[in-house]
């Protein structure tokens, strides 16, 4: 049968295959579907694709000719492209992607958690949260009057004796002002659990910086305008974590029974109404500077990630679309919050001037244990929603003055000095010079050099120098760490300098500038402890 299933196969045709068979009988010539007598059956192994028979006069088959390989290529037509436009269509009016985003995994006032502290019935011995803003720290809010003087001794101004009393009792804390900052948290969250809200689930990214911010402001409460433009700052900036006006009495309260339990014997009725003056003077200051920020602009802004850049392995590109338009200057910076980590904030400064298109770009490096920055790297993606705090920021150009700029940026701080370059380069302001040096420690890091190179290409003023600290080869790149280098290539009196990189080389580098021949008041720089890192 085998045999017989292979000849069937290779002959395809005539009778004379079958009738070759030994064993087979003959079948009729005229054999077909249609002739008389039985039909034959299909055997068990003919071919699933043919027929149990094989006509006797199918013609014989013509085998295909192969045709000869072509001596020329063929001719591939052209493509069929449209007639682009006489003029580019017009770009669309800007309108806001999103209006709310309320699956996102954020926290702050109005969401659940709140809500459910809010609904608790105010338990035995505990005072009732929180339901509507109290009023603020010595205008009437109840308990703020130290012990046997009453409200109005409160509301007197800060003295010289104040003042003193304030920062022996600073000597005292100080030393210890872990367990006190954890005994302040306790008494917040123990007292006034609906507060809780506020800061972010894990507090060790989050615990040192309200209490020593109140602090700071109280070691410098005989500065007054230095005070009211750092408190300023601060006050609007809070608006983003939700903080309300009648949220400062009951820090007020917390504050005081935390300095009072671990200032020792330093603590008084006296330096009790000091503390209670200087706490009055430093909210008074931020509520005053919120409230007037919340005339003229939301306390955040959302954000869609339109476009995320890996440059190196650690270092992101990430450009956002705001919801509504965002007033910045070149040379700021900016807070911003993911979804995944809510509450927690880090600082990224702005990599470009603002934009007719009002997209925003952000250089992120990924630093370790960084919550947000290692989000940014390496989870977010564009169509990701993001939380913009105010800007803030004074490395700012005066363009008006005109002076020679000389700029100093290391890794991502040389985000806001390509804005400074834009900014200069779009505003068309004469300029004699712009002096760029970008430092890294390997080439792979220098990775905005070809885009400040093609800067350089088209503006005759702007020369930049990039400068290697590491090992490995230079290729081209000046050697040195960079506060040095930008010392030898002095002196530079007259320029304004902007400084913006890891805080060591800030610091380095003023004292570089300085000696260099460049006046204090003409260095800038934003020396925030946490502007790079988280």
């Amino acid at each position: 049968m085998k045999s017989r299933r292979t000849l069937l196969v290779r002959t395809g045709h005539g009778s004379a295959g079958a009738a070759s068979v030994p064993g087979l009988p003959e079948l009729p010539a005229d054999a077909g579907p249609d002739a008389a007598g039985p039909e034959r059956p299909p055997m068990p192994l003919d071919p699933p694709d043919l027929p149990p028979w094989i006509p006797a006069e199918a013609p014989t088959a013509v085998l295909p000719t192969v045709p000869a390989p072509p001596v020329q290529p063929p001719v591939v037509p052209a493509p069929d492209y449209p007639e682009p436009p006489a003029e580019p269509p017009a770009a669309p009016a800007f309108r806001p992607l999103f209006t709310d985003a309320p699956g996102l995994n954020w926290a702050g006032p109005g969401d659940s958690w709140t809500r459910a502290w809010a609904a608790q019935e105010p338990a035995e011995g505990r005072p009732a949260q929180l339901s509507a803003p109290l009023p603020a720290p010595g205008l009437g809010a109840p308990g703020l009057g130290a012990p046997g003087l009453g409200a109005s001794a409160v509301d007197q101004p800060l003295t010289v004796r104040d003042v003193e009393l304030i920062r022996a009792s600073l000597a005292v804390v100080e030393p210890v002002a872990d367990r006190a900052t954890a005994h302040f948290y306790a008494l917040i969250f123990l007292h006034h659990p609906e507060v809780r809200a506020l800061f972010p689930a894990a507090m060790d990214v989050q615990r040192d910086r309200l209490f020593r911010a109140l602090l700071a402001a109280a070691r410098s409460a005989d500065d007054p305008a230095g005070l009211r433009v750092h408190l300023g700052a601060l006050g609007r900036g809070h608006r983003r974590y939700g903080t309300l006006t009648g949220h400062y009495g009951p820090v007020g309260e917390c504050l005081v029974q935390a300095l009072a339990r671990y200032a020792g014997s330093r603590w008084d009725a006296e330096t009790e109404l000091a503390w209670r003056r200087v706490y009055r003077l430093v909210s008074s200051i931020m509520i005053e500077a919120a409230e007037d920020a919340a005339r003229t602009s939301p306390p955040w802004w959302q954000g869609e990630v339109v476009r995320h850049e890996r440059r190196t392995r650690d270092v992101a590109v990430i450009t956002v679309r705001p919801d509504q338009a965002y007033p910045y200057r070149a040379g700021q910076y900016t807070s911003l919050e993911t979804p995944w980590w809510p509450r927690v904030w880090r600082h990224f400064s702005f990599a470009s001037a603002p934009r007719p298109d009002g997209l925003l770009t952000f250089h992120v490096k990924a630093v370790q244990a960084g919550w947000v920055s290692n989000a940014l790297v390496h989870r977010a993606a564009p169509g990701d929603v993001l939380r913009l705090g105010p800007a803030v920021g004074t490395m700012t150009a005066d363009h008006v003055a005109g002076a020679d700029l000389l700029c100093l940026g290391g890794g991502t701080g040389i985000a806001p000095i390509r804005a400074l370059v834009e900014e200069v380069a779009e505003r068309g302001t004469p300029v004699g010079a712009v002096d760029v040096f970008y430092g890294a420690r390997r080439v792979a890091d220098l990775y905005e050099l070809d885009g400040l190179d093609e800067l350089a290409r088209r503006l005759p003023w702007l020369t930049v120098r990039p400068v290697l600290s590491g090992t490995g080869p230079a290729e081209g790149a000046l050697t040195g760490e960079l506060p040095e280098v930008v010392g030898r290539f002095g002196p530079w009196a007259g320029r304004e300098a902007f400084l913006s990189g890891p805080p060591a080389m800030v610091r380095r580098g003023v004292g570089v500038l300085l000696r260099s021949g460049v006046a204090a008041e003409r260095i800038r720089h934003d020396l925030v402890g946490d502007l790079a890192a988280g």
